[in-house]
């Protein structure tokens, strides 16, 4: 009976992993991104070691270095010697955070996790192991030529797993439930329109390194050394910090520029100084280029593509300007992270220090997005019609009530009109009547026939008898 009867299938969910299951998923999650950095910067140390012509291999010794270069790739501020060392490559940094980004996702799908907050303890988890390991680190290396302050060492890792881990879980398990609920979905584009703004910015600082590094491509192949280790060792600290130079070239792009110590590149401005030896750097100008500024088209079509983006985004012109300036606002941080990662202090020497400004940079880039696409999205998208003059709604409250009055007057008129034809219909249905009467009195007249003046008349055949009368002698 039970084959036979119709019944909905209730969906069966994947049963609750148990407790030591959980713990192996969040061990695994604390310890799988530690020992993958260490050991991709171990590798990469130890490469360059065996690549080096005069260098001693030796497996402690990179093992030792590794703990560093761990710090570096979180962007740890290092001391080498006593010299600051605070222009750290960017590229490990971007390998970093999107191992600890995936590692929180696929945590978060093997405990079964359907929100964010049921994936707090993958966040945890995560978060204080890096920030651990880092204080571990800068502990240890103590007394040695480099060292970091375990306050920076425990706080910077930290803060890099945590943006990374939210990242993963959102993308896992949806947004908070805080920030879902008071994110409108217009603010909502508008966040991913600046991500979009930012991505194209970026390519534009992009094409314009790789086309200025293309044009003094033999500038850049003199750097290198005729030896296959030091050549390698200057290419790959060039891959690098590769990301720190399209920082600096986006920044060049909108306009403020950047400096190396004494040289200073913007679009309006230049001051010559020196420049390392490094085939990154084998582009850079060496005077300042009157035709710089019409490289501001660039970000001006970022800011337009991003108004065209949010065209449709609402009937309303002032929503739509608000999602772009929300998208500026993106931006405008994006360039402030970017700014303040990729320079920092090199040493003591006449190359110190690499920076970007930053407040000026972000300023900049968000009214680089806000003002071509405000205007874009403002004459692009739909209008509503523009509200009327408070003349014109008097006069319009005035024109309806005297069409409420000749509404009221015809009405009554109408009214009036009816009755009087009601009246007049009255009047010659009866005269219809009294005519019809008359006409058929007169065809009985005519046919002899007369109404019983009495009850006890009677009329028989067409003749007349009444029962006085007698009949005649001829008629017995």
């Amino acid at each position: 009976m039970d084959l036979l009867t119709d019944s909905p299938e209730e969906p069966v969910s994947d049963p609750a992993p148990t407790r030591p299951a959980r713990v192996r998923v969040l061990l695994a999650a604390a310890l799988g991104p530690l020992v993958t950095g260490y050991t991709a910067v171990a590798a990469g140390l130890a490469l360059i070691a065996l690549t080096a012509g005069r260098a001693v291999f030796s497996d402690t010794g990179v093992l030792l270095a590794a703990a560093p270069g761990w710090l570096a790739a979180h962007q740890v501020r290092l001391a080498i010697g006593g010299h600051p060392l605070g222009m750290l490559p960017l590229l490990p940094t971007l390998g970093v955070v999107a191992l600890a980004a995936r590692t929180a996702s696929g945590a978060a799908r093997r405990l079964g996790c359907r929100s964010f907050r049921e994936a707090l303890p993958v966040l945890v988890t995560i978060t204080g192991a890096h920030a651990v390991f880092g204080l571990v680190v800068a502990l240890c290396a103590q007394g040695s030529p480099v060292t970091a302050n375990p306050v920076t060492a425990f706080v910077v890792p930290g803060l890099l797993a945590a943006a990374a881990s939210c990242a993963g879980i959102t993308r896992a398990c949806g947004l908070p439930d805080v920030v879902e609920e008071r994110l409108d979905p217009l603010a909502l584009r508008g966040l991913r329109t600046g991500a979009l703004g930012l991505a194209v910015l970026v390519a534009c600082g992009a094409a314009v390194f790789t086309v200025a590094t293309a044009v003094s491509w033999k500038t850049v192949s003199d750097v290198y050394e005729p030896g296959f280790g030091t050549s390698f060792g200057l290419f790959l600290l060039s891959v690098l910090y590769l990301p720190n130079a399209v920082a600096a070239a986006l920044s060049f792009v909108t306009g403020p520029g950047f400096s190396i110590g004494g040289l200073d590149v913007g679009v309006f401005a230049y001051r010559g100084g020196a420049v390392p030896g490094v085939p990154l750097l084998g582009g850079l100008p060496e005077h300042h280029a009157g035709w710089w500024p019409a490289l501001l088209v660039l970000p001006a079509a970022a800011g337009a593509l991003a108004g065209w983006t949010l065209r449709k985004a609402d009937a309303d012109p002032a929503q739509r300007i608000r999602a772009v300036a929300i998208a500026g606002a993106v931006v405008a941080l994006g360039c402030v992270v970017l700014g303040t990662l990729s320079g920092g202090r090199l040493g003591d020497g006449p190359f110190d220090p690499v920076s970007v400004p930053v407040g000026v940079a972000s300023v900049v880039a968000f009214c680089w997005i806000v003002v071509p696409g405000s205007f874009v999205a403002f004459f692009a998208g739909e209008h509503e019609p523009p509200a009327p003059p408070p003349e014109a709604l008097e006069d319009n409250e005035a024109f309806q009530d005297a069409d409420e009055v000749d509404a009221e007057e015809a009405s009554e008129a109408v009214e009036e009109l009816e009755a009087a034809e009601g009246l007049e219909a009255s009047e010659e249905d009866e005269e219809i009547s009294a005519e019809d009467a008359e006409f058929d009195a007169e065809a009985d007249a005519e046919l002899g026939l007369e109404e019983p003046a009495e009850p006890g008349d009677a009329v028989t055949g067409g003749t007349e008898t009444c029962g006085d009368v007698e009949p005649d002698e001829g008629d017995r």
